[in-house]
């Protein structure tokens, strides 16, 4: 794999990212690092973490993904300088307490997480550092629609921008991105750091998948005119796109027990454990195979032959599936099999927003 730029920034990733927040909960430190050496190995050279994770989120995995991380870098001298590390700033808790006191997040926070997250890395930069959510109320993880009487926002993005400035500043961030963004957000935290100085934001971070393509729905034209990268995650749909459920179902004695939506309840309610999502990621899954496809490859070579995605992040929890998502680079997707695609999403929506 070449590297590209992420935005319009100085940072060169792999197309292909991996993502840890599995790290901490599901895979133990050492088969994580044996994780980490493989994707190495195989031309990753992208990260990706936050200080929230592990994840389901929990009190006390707060910061075990990040650990683990500079626990590698610490074991590994020379790993470092090889990969683009991301983590992320966690917007305002979302029954998360443990996180900060707040209910907000100020610049003063922002501040804080960052120096956190590098003692926990082990690293005195971090390259790409994000906004994990917006500070401001905003549709996201499952909120379909936008409601300005929730609106509790407290730090203005300017506010936000300038605290982000200043770590940048310092040489401990190179370069800042945002997540779970709206195009308001994206084009606000451009226009300010156009306008001010400040730095521009290289990247967003948002679900997009064969069950949620809403970035489709304007941030792309966005991203592409505002020259910012999309970093698209979930692309298997925390599973369902594998097509492991598509008989057991997500529960019951015959449905993958190791796997997150299987194992863990919270994550059932969220947004992937919708019967509609199932329902939608059979058809899918379906469609793959009648084109001599695996679900999984079908999935992923649909995020990484699209022209919107800079860098696709997979999440695993094995060997095995971080090269079965790696060997899927490179798989091509006919135009009556995009067809098909577009049909089913034309009919099901994204049942996953």
């Amino acid at each position: 794999m070449n590297t590209i730029p992420l935005g319009q920034s100085d940072l060169q990733v792999s197309p292909i990212c991996l993502g840890t927040m599995t790290f901490g909960e599901q895979v133990a430190e050492p088969d994580a690092f044996a994780i980490l050496d493989r994707a190495l190995e195989r031309g990753v050279n992208f990260l990706d973490t936050a200080e929230m994770y592990a994840v389901p989120a929990r009190a006390e995995t707060y910061g075990a993904t990040e650990t683990i991380l500079g626990h590698w870098f610490a074991r590994n001298p020379g790993r470092r300088q090889k990969v683009v590390l991301a983590t992320k700033v966690a917007g305002p808790s979302r029954g998360m307490p443990w996180i900060r006191e707040g209910k907000g997040m100020t610049a003063a926070d922002i501040v804080a997480s960052c120096e956190g997250s590098l003692r926990r890395l082990q690293t005195d930069v971090i390259d790409l550092y994000q906004i994990h959510w917006p500070e401001r109320h905003v549709p996201a993880f499952g909120t379909r629609y936008y409601d300005p009487a929730k609106e509790v926002s407290q730090t203005p993005i300017h506010e936000q921008l300038d605290a982000l400035a200043g770590l940048v500043k310092a040489g401990k961030v190179r370069a800042i991105g945002l997540s779970n963004e709206t195009p308001y957000g994206v084009h606000e935290f451009v226009r300010l750091a156009e306008q001010h100085g400040l730095p521009r934001v290289a990247s967003v971070q948002n679900p997009y998948c064969l069950l949620n393509r809403t970035y489709e729905n304007a941030l792309d034209e966005t991203c592409h005119r505002l020259g910012v990268s999309l970093l698209a995650y979930s692309p298997l749909a925390f599973g369902l796109l594998t097509g492991k459920f598509d008989q057991s179902g997500t529960t019951g004695a015959d449905a993958p027990q190791g796997a997150r939506m299987a194992r863990y309840e919270s994550v059932r309610k969220q947004r992937w454990g919708r019967p509609e999502a199932l329902a939608a990621a059979r058809r899918y899954n379906q469609l793959a195979r009648e084109h001599g496809l695996t679900p999984t490859q079908m999935a992923l070579a649909f995020c990484y032959t699209k022209w919107q995605v800079a860098s696709t992040i997979i999440g695993v929890t094995s060997l095995a599936q971080l090269d079965e998502d790696l060997d899927a680079w490179g798989t091509p997707l006919a135009p009556e099999l995009l067809a098909r695609i577009d049909a089913i999403r034309w009919e099901l929506g994204d049942p996953a927003l």
